[in-house]
């Protein structure tokens, strides 16, 4: 038996011009360790509700991969998150999520991403966004995306307006202890969405959509 067949999660591959997106294997984790260690953000602003990457240098691993694997015990039709690494160049650059809760229903996925610094201004974040937005809506059959951002993160804000993100409300978080922020919330239809002028390619579409109990 082959770990697909256990998992079906790993055959799903997620290809746009300059990326690939799969599932978190472990076989990644020394490459989202490392793209996470070598910097994300300037460390004076957290753009994270979780500020994760706060955790000493030494944490940091063990704190990624655990992680990683509790993702995997909780993916069910009522509630799931699929971790997605973002590979360049043969490389892990970053990460980018999908969840949804009570996807048969709602009908709504949640996105949530980050790149190591020196993948950034390249219009990855962008191409990236784009293609899980594109797999959500043309293979899951998502009517919605939301997403949020700090409110003095316009790097992040403007990848929501380029892909034709509405403004959905601010909230107050607090990531860090005593620096209380705002928080934009985003929201797009799937009517409303700008595509990219390129395609995805994606294999392992059937076995996903049947572990995550999505019925189109």
């Amino acid at each position: 038996m082959e770990l697909e067949e256990i998992w079906p999660l790993f055959e799903l591959s997620i290809g746009t011009p300059n990326l690939t997106l799969r599932p978190v294997r472990d076989v990644d984790l020394p490459g989202l360790v490392q793209a996470a260690a070598d910097g994300v953000h300037d460390p004076e602003r957290m753009p994270f509700g979780v500020p994760w990457t706060d955790a000493d240098p030494a944490d940091l691993p063990r704190n990624l991969a655990e992680y990683q694997w509790s993702l995997r015990t909780r993916v069910n039709p009522a509630h799931w998150t699929v971790a997605f690494a973002v590979h360049a160049n043969g490389h892990v650059v970053g990460s980018q999520d999908l969840s949804a809760y009570t996807f048969a229903d709602r009908r709504t996925v949640n996105t949530g991403s980050w790149l190591t610094r020196s993948a950034q201004g390249r219009g990855w974040g962008t191409e990236m966004r784009a293609a899980l937005l594109m797999f959500a809506f043309d293979v899951l059959g998502a009517e919605w995306a939301e997403s949020s951002a700090a409110s003095w993160n316009e790097a992040s804000l403007a990848v929501s307006r380029k892909l034709g993100y509405e403004l959905n409300g601010v909230t107050r978080v607090v990531p860090r202890q005593g620096e209380p922020v705002d928080e934009q919330r985003v929201r797009l239809h799937r009517d409303a969405f700008i595509r990219p002028d390129w395609s995805i390619a994606v294999s392992g579409a059937e076995s996903v959509r049947a572990h995550l109990g999505v019925l189109t």
